[in-house]
């Protein structure tokens, strides 16, 4: 039987969720305002994957995937559209699954690798996203740029969520 203070811990954990969510939209939202990095389609700092990667590291793949996903459907409900929202799915769904993978087999060390290979395969999704949508693989032209730039975004956005993560945060234990 679960006890006052298990409950309260699961409340104050849904909480915490909640907010993760929340901030992951608003950097997302102000994302969204920035001019293009460069003149390529898709190359974004992808910066709200610094929630996503700190929520994978401090509550685990269940709960990153739960605030990843709050983070899409709302973002594609407020700013986007059904493509944004196929294109996001592909995108996170990737760069999640394989940051699962690469933390686990990184041992918990080394976010900034774990991050880069997110970025990598969440243009791999959007690539796989855009051949199903334009029905043409000739988007696989823009492959060696999107990579590139999603390794170097990756690794930024590890590097953030590591020092992220080094801030005590009360509950997120």
């Amino acid at each position: 039987m679960r006890t006052h203070t298990d409950k309260r811990k699961s409340t104050y954990r849904i909480a915490v969720l909640g907010l993760l969510a929340a901030m992951s939209l608003g950097i997302y939202a102000l994302e969204s305002l920035l001019p293009p990095l460069l003149p390529i389609p898709g190359i974004k700092p992808g910066l709200s994957s610094i929630i996503t990667l700190f929520a994978l590291r401090r509550f685990g793949k269940k709960e990153a995937g739960i605030v990843l996903l709050v983070r899409i459907l709302l973002s594609a409900l407020l700013f986007g559209n059904a493509i944004s929202l196929v294109y996001s799915l592909l995108g996170g769904a990737a760069a999640l699954f394989i940051e699962v993978i690469s933390d686990e087999i990184l041992k918990r060390k080394h976010l900034y690798i774990t991050g880069t290979f997110g970025g990598l395969f969440h243009n791999a999704g959007q690539l796989i996203a855009a051949i199903i949508i334009m029905r043409t693989a000739a988007v696989l032209a823009y492959t060696p740029y999107l990579a590139i730039a999603g390794m170097i975004t990756g690794l930024f956005t590890g590097l953030c969520a590591h020092y992220l993560l080094k801030i005590r945060i009360p509950g997120a234990d």
